[in-house]
């Protein structure tokens, strides 16, 4: 079922019961935004945005050109700086872009060791990458070179760059905008997948209404530089067809809340292939 939401804050620290010393609980959020504001010259890109990302929750940002959804990646990245106390990530935070940015004078190993350049060891960087290449469908081009990878399998080794550090919080910034539809599919199934396995927090950046209800937990449209609507979809993703009527009314809410008169989804689109096992 959806259902238009607003977010609550969270607290993340109690006192346990009975020790006289606090204790640290799970916390209730691994990305907490608290009145964030970005502006560039005069345009102000950020208004004082609000939002928190729970632990293992795969977020949806939406919204027109210019609104704000890349620059608010950005700052959770730390790739622009941010006040501690207006961005706080608890964990890494990795991002994946729309184009993958590999190094082409690196081979495919290379490129995902990178992300590890902490990590003293060049067996132990290595290994790593090995290991998240054959998660992500790739152990058989460790040493290839990026120029012979296809636009999907470029993709796959900018996840895996994104993956090899462990991180509580990805970040994906369009990642599937620039490939065909059927590559599309076999990736919105990888990153579930990877999702899964990894029980990270995913935020993804889309222009997508159709992919973002097919993959989110929560949807989150952004309008003048804050988080204007969200809406939290409870239906497990192999039943998110466009014919059920959770997901119709979700979409045409969405769309309307883009400004766009709603229309009739793509026929040949069905619900996301994977078995939630009864998760959302």
């Amino acid at each position: 079922m959806a259902r238009l939401t607003t977010p609550t804050p969270a607290p993340t620290r109690t006192r346990a019961a009975g020790t006289g010393q606090h204790a640290e609980q799970p916390r209730e959020h691994v990305a907490r935004v608290v009145g964030h504001s970005r502006s560039f010259g005069s345009t102000q890109v950020l208004r004082s945005i609000d939002l928190d990302i729970a632990p293992g929750e795969f977020v949806a940002l939406l919204g027109r050109s210019g609104c704000g959804k890349s620059t608010l990646l950005r700052s959770l990245a730390r790739l622009d700086p941010a006040p501690a106390e207006e961005v706080q990530v608890h964990g890494r935070a990795a991002v994946a872009f729309q184009e993958p940015r590999l190094l082409p004078w690196r081979r495919v190993a290379e490129n995902v060791a990178l992300a590890l350049l902490n990590s003293p060891e060049r067996r132990q960087r290595h290994d790593l990458a090995r290991q998240t290449l054959e998660e992500v469908g790739l152990g058989d081009k460790l040493d290839a070179w990026p120029r012979q990878l296809s636009g999907g399998q470029a993709q796959r080794v900018s996840l895996a760059r994104a993956l090899v550090s462990n991180p509580s919080l990805l970040l994906l910034d369009e990642p599937f905008s620039a490939l065909d539809a059927l590559t599309r599919i076999d990736m919105h199934q990888l990153v579930i997948d990877l999702w899964r396995r990894h029980s990270m927090a995913v935020l993804l950046v889309t222009h997508d209404v159709d992919e973002a209800l097919a993959l989110a937990d929560r949807l989150i449209v952004m309008d003048e530089g804050h988080a204007a609507h969200s809406w939290r979809i409870t239906l497990p993703r192999s039943d998110r067809a466009p014919s059920q009527p959770e997901i119709a009314t979700a979409r045409a809410e969405i769309l309307r809340s883009l400004g766009v008169r709603p229309v009739a989804p793509n026929p040949n689109r069905t619900a996301h292939p994977t078995d939630d096992q009864g998760a959302a």
